[in-house]
């Protein structure tokens, strides 16, 4: 699959894990973890996917985003089909080292999410104390 196939340090001591320069990243129960995709120049958070250890490993080789699907229990590639690569500025972790920040430059049409709009996160969330619903509306990122 990859040429570049890091064997990840397992998760040592809390402080071996904040405060050490070993990459010991912290997987959930199914073998990922969490990752947090921005823009390289604005900083506005663009998607939110999730990363096997060989998503993770291509990600670093080849300075390209790839995630985990979860729907379809496969790696991916993300634009692989639309050409909206996410070619990778910089990779950070938290200081327990369970989640990924990717810094990312969105190549082709320049959006990030499969709608078109240029961020997954382009609604927000409205109340109603009329009704108690809950509602969505469509802002411009």
């Amino acid at each position: 699959m990859t040429s570049f196939s890091p064997i990840f340090a397992s998760q040592g001591t809390a402080e071996e894990v904040e405060a050490g320069t070993v990459f010991q990243p912290k997987y959930d129960n199914h073998g990922l973890i969490a990752a947090i995709v921005t823009d390289a120049v604005t900083g506005k958070v663009l998607m939110f996917a999730w990363m096997n250890a060989a998503a993770l490993a291509l990600t670093i080789e080849h300075k390209v985003a790839h995630f985990w699907s979860r729907s379809r229990q496969k790696l991916w590639l993300k634009g692989e089909e639309s050409g909206n690569l996410l070619d990778v500025v910089e990779i950070r972790t938290d200081c327990d080292q369970d989640t990924m920040l990717l810094s990312v430059k969105v190549r082709g049409a320049g959006v990030a999410c499969h709608t078109g709009a240029a961020s997954c996160f382009y609604r927000t969330l409205s109340y109603s104390p009329a009704t108690g619903g809950v509602g969505l509306q469509k802002q411009p990122i």
